[in-house]
């Protein structure tokens, strides 16, 4: 099996931009009382799972994304867990539910607002799944748009899964953090995949250890090219 990373197609010309449209909630920041990282992991995105049952006090706590006490963010992950995906990764800075905002500019089919964000038009989706690829889930956007005739946009929800290889990161690297997992280890020049991690189940997901990188299987590579569906390239990724 052949793996791709997913990136936007810049040469198409679409102006599409979700810039005023944000998740609704987050696990904030933590103060990490081993490493001292008061911040938080990019592109851990729930956009289906809904917390809005949870106490409005919660829900102010889990809208504001600054770093909080070791346990304070702990007592506000295991709030959230039940509610999340069992496989969830669950990390500072996680955020939840449908983007909200505003929204303006013409989309593909496919669209990416940041390189860890994946976004569909519904049609789109729902023919991807009809194709059978696994791993497809979204949720409707809650955005408006200033065009009348603005499209219906879906966030895509991805799992966590997968792996760099361990040979192309630093031999000297420090462990992650064995308290908040913070890997102070930025994504190399050049980089592949560790066959042993990767998901059998899923066509998409997004790596587990750098989650702004976002993987497709050959499978969904060729659904995609094959439904004639445009916003997004393939490159692929070596796998060793």
């Amino acid at each position: 099996m052949r793996f791709f990373r997913v990136i936007e197609d810049k040469a198409l010309g679409y102006t599409g931009d979700l810039t005023n449209a944000a998740h609704k909630w987050g696990l904030p920041g933590m103060h990490c009382p081993t490493c001292d990282s008061p911040g938080g992991w990019t592109g851990l995105e729930y956009p289906c799972v809904d917390l809005s049952g949870l106490p409005a006090r919660e829900l102010k706590r889990l809208s504001n994304g600054w770093p909080v006490p070791l346990e304070e963010f702990e007592r506000l992950r295991e709030l959230v867990r039940p509610l999340a995906p069992q496989d969830a990764l669950l990390k500072p800075g996680t955020e939840f539910g449908p983007r909200t905002g505003t929204g303006s500019g013409r989309f593909g089919h496919l669209f990416m607002q940041n390189p860890w964000s994946l976004l569909a038009q519904r049609e789109a989706l729902e023919r991807l799944q009809d194709s059978g690829l696994r791993g497809l889930q979204g949720c409707a956007l809650d955005v408006r748009f200033r065009a009348k005739n603005s499209p219906e946009l879906w966030e895509l929800q991805l799992v966590a899964s997968g792996r760099l290889h361990p040979d192309c990161l630093p031999p000297d690297r420090k462990p992650p953090c064995p308290t908040c997992g913070w890997d102070e280890v930025s994504l190399p020049g050049a980089y592949w995949l560790d066959a042993s991690s990767l998901p059998g189940h899923l066509d998409i997901f997004r790596l587990t250890d750098f989650p702004t990188l976002i993987i497709a299987t050959e499978r969904m590579v060729d659904a995609v090219k094959h439904l004639k569906l445009d916003g997004v390239l393939f490159h692929e990724v070596d796998v060793r």
